[in-house]
């Protein structure tokens, strides 16, 4: 528990004691992340605020981690040096798509192969249970560099990113805490410790963006930790105070907003002919922000939506997997559909009135 607290409080002080400082240097250097016609912002804004994340994050890991129960540890701090390194060169000096999966997919091999973070089941879903050692490798793989390229493409908006992974730390931390899995705990709430000292410095207006350096680092740590929560509910139930039926669909519930968006706009520029890398302004914030809404407003409008999904999902665990999922999936659709129909019905009456 002593661990745990002196994780938190030494991200958040080293990442609020670092902030101001990449502030100043990139004020200076005139390094910032400058308007197009895809921002949300409008000012000139530095984008690197994920080295300040890093560092209070990795500090604080290595301190207070107890690596006598913690033995992959030195794999995830080399996942973690990598995707670091991938986000400043990207911040700095954009990469093209493929570098940049080819080293979200280096980072996922190391998870999957050195790290031991694998999906072995599919807990009864589509009737599947255990899974072939290749197909989870497999699997792993894609998992985790979905859930890394998901919170990479939700960073639009002042303090939603941010948000959606210190929600997802301390959903994860405070099981693993709950079933004494120190190691992961750490790591959890070292995490949300220096996202919520960088929070101080993205609220708008934003006076720092996490970049993809900060974004990547979220989405590896959320990858870890959501992996690492489906099997330790599979593998070592029997021995945990606190298990999950449908810990898959728990896990999804978790971070429905990013996996649920990216897919939507994924199929969306998929089915218009387009590559669903292609760049565009129709995620789900941007959605919020065509309504009228300020980015605080939309940030805590997804925040609570999020929020009321992981009750929901903990509430109705006993109803399975398959069916949770499924719940999951129709509410999301319905939300995003009826937000969809509410744009383009004040969109006729603007052009009605203007004719």
């Amino acid at each position: 528990m002593y661990a745990i607290i002196l994780g938190f409080i030494t991200a958040f002080t080293l990442t609020f004691t670092i902030i101001p400082v990449i502030i100043r240097v990139a004020r200076e250097r005139r390094i910032y992340d400058r308007p197009n016609e895809r921002s949300s912002h409008a000012e000139p804004t530095p984008s690197l605020g994920g080295i300040g994340i890093f560092a209070g994050t990795i500090c604080a890991i290595v301190l207070w981690t107890p690596l006598e129960t913690f033995g992959v540890l030195q794999y995830i701090l080399a996942a973690f040096v990598l995707i670091f390194l991938i986000g400043v060169m990207d911040d700095l000096l954009p990469l093209s798509p493929t570098k940049k999966f080819s080293g979200q997919l280096l980072v996922a091999i190391i998870l999957a192969y050195k790290a031991n973070v694998n999906i072995t089941s599919f807990y009864g879903l589509f009737g599947i249970y255990d899974l072939p050692e290749l197909t989870s490798f497999a699997l792993s793989i894609v998992v985790i560099i979905a859930i890394i390229n998901s919170f990479n493409l939700i960073d639009g908006i002042d303090g939603l990113a941010g948000s959606i992974g210190l929600l997802a730390c301390a959903a994860w931390g405070a099981w693993f805490l709950a079933v004494g899995s120190a190691g992961l705990a750490v790591v959890a709430f070292s995490l949300a410790g220096a996202i919520v000292a960088f929070m101080k410095y993205n609220f708008s207006p934003a006076k720092i963006f996490m970049g993809d350096t900060g974004s990547m680092l979220i989405g590896t740590v959320c990858a870890i930790l959501a992996i690492s929560f489906i099997e330790m509910n599979h593998q070592v139930a029997e021995r945990l105070p606190i298990i999950f039926e449908a810990a898959p669909a728990i896990a999804v519930g978790i971070l429905i907003l990013p996996l649920y968006d990216t897919v939507r706009v994924f199929v969306q520029r998929i089915i218009k002919g387009r590559s669903p890398f292609s760049p565009d302004k129709t995620h789900i914030h941007h959605l919020l922000l065509d309504l009228g809404m300020s980015h605080m407003k939309a940030t805590a409008v997804l925040l609570v939506v999020n929020i009321v999904f992981i009750i929901g999902t903990v509430v109705l665990n006993s109803f399975g997997t398959a069916i949770l999922l499924g719940i999951e999936l129709i509410l999301m659709f319905s939300l995003t559909f009826a937000l969809q129909k509410i744009l383009q019905k004040r969109e006729r009456e603007k052009d009605q009135l203007s004719a």
